[in-house]
């Protein structure tokens, strides 16, 4: 992957907190990109400040293979660091240095230091940083491209063959390197969905019942954006002979969400603060990965759309609700700052009752927060009666 493709709005993130005395952490799903932010921030520290003391240690080569445990990693970094200025430390895939906290400990303490790592779990990491490091961290989800960067990694115009490729395939930055072979790109999603499943959960987590994880991921694809409850499942599985309890899919569900391959997203009332227990829906970090778990369904349409939804505006940092209630729905209630605002996701509006159902929820909204209608009717940009209507692909490139 070529490091000519700049992730800017990640470094812009990180920019702020070059230099300060706080433990920079990427985390997101296995394959996100993290390492290549990595580097491209390494790069903009070499620009801006020529000369800088910089130590990069990637787990994943084998130069680094016997820096396994703390000690080792603060021996290391000790022999290698500048005396008299400061040192900018990049540790790739932390979690693999056993005790990996008792050393950021040690540096902090110790000064002089501006860290930057990443990891693909956030329970183990937030479980080992918490307990020494509180309020001396700050993590930056890092997600796969959204269409805008999609469309700058394959260098690419915004047309319907475009959204096509990325609707079925997704964001993940390696497939760059496999877009003229559908064969291999399907192989490599379902190797990397093992590997997040096996290597990521199964193994760090010692789940005793892979099977059931499995059954569940699959279930989750299946009802992607639908209201689910931990006691629906596990009805569901005891019909399929599947005997689960609801509190380890709780457990299991957890383990997902932290494992960035599922977000969960809480059923709230029509303001967006108060929360509800039940009714929360789960969307996937990537739709290749869910692709590769179902196979590619046309009937499907409407659930990746909501989906694509949902990422940019978590992508964006903003706290997503849904609601549901008395047979009325909106699709998304997105809160960040002062802001909030409306959303719903349609495949088609193809005749007057789902204009209604559509339209008529958010109509029946009696605030001045923008309310928003996203499909693929085939127009640029619309209103009615306020109400924004976009087709989903400008909108996926836009800026609201």
């Amino acid at each position: 992957m070529s490091l000519n493709i700049n992730r800017s709005a990640y470094i812009e993130k990180i920019k702020p907190f070059i230099g300060k005395n706080l433990i920079k952490v990427l985390v997101g799903q296995r394959r996100t990109g993290k390492s290549y932010i990595l580097n491209q921030i390494i790069d903009y520290i070499k620009k801006d400040t020529p000369g800088a003391d910089i130590i990069c240690i990637n787990k994943e080569l084998y130069a680094f293979d016997k820096i396994r445990n703390y000690h080792k990693l603060i021996k290391y970094v000790n022999k290698h660091k500048s005396k008299n200025k400061l040192t900018y430390l990049f540790i790739d895939k932390i979690i693999q240095i056993k005790e990996f906290e008792k050393a950021l400990l040690y540096f902090l303490s110790e000064g002089g230091y501006d860290i930057y790592c990443t990891a693909s779990n956030s329970n183990i990491l937030s479980r080992e940083l918490s307990s020494l490091l509180s309020g001396s961290y700050i993590k930056i989800a890092v997600h796969t491209l959204s269409y805008s960067e999609f469309l700058n990694f394959y260098n690419l115009e915004n047309t319907e063959k475009s959204f096509e490729r990325y609707f079925k395939f997704g964001g993940l930055p390696y497939l760059v390197n496999l877009r003229e072979d559908e064969t291999v790109t399907n192989e490599y999603l379902n190797n990397l969905y093992d590997a997040i499943l096996y290597r990521d959960i199964i193994f760090h987590q010692k789940v005793r019942n892979p099977f059931v994880l499995e059954c569940l991921v699959r279930y989750l694809a299946e009802k992607t954006g639908e209201a689910l409850s931990a006691k629906g499942i596990s009805d569901f599985f005891k019909m399929q002979k599947i005997a689960v309890t609801p509190n380890i899919l709780l457990s299991y569900l957890k383990q997902l969400t932290q494992a960035y391959i599922i977000a969960r997203v809480k059923r709230s009332d029509i303001t967006g603060n108060r929360i509800y227990e039940n009714g929360d829906k789960f969307y996937f970090e990537d739709m290749g990965l869910r692709q590769s778990i179902l196979g590619n369904r046309q009937y499907d349409t409407e659930k990746i759309l909501e989906n694509l939804v949902f990422n940019y505006f978590d992508r964006k940092g903003y706290r997503i609700t849904t609601f549901s209630e008395n047979h009325k729905k909106i699709s998304f209630i997105c809160q960040r700052k002062s802001e909030k605002l409306y959303v719903q996701v349609a495949y088609y509006i193809s005749d007057e009752k789902i204009h209604q159902q559509i339209f008529g929820n958010l109509l029946d909204i009696h605030d001045n927060y923008p309310k928003y209608v996203f499909s693929l009717d085939p127009f640029t940009h619309n209103s009615y009666e306020g109400i924004i209507h976009m087709h989903i692909r400008d909108f996926l490139v836009s800026e609201i």
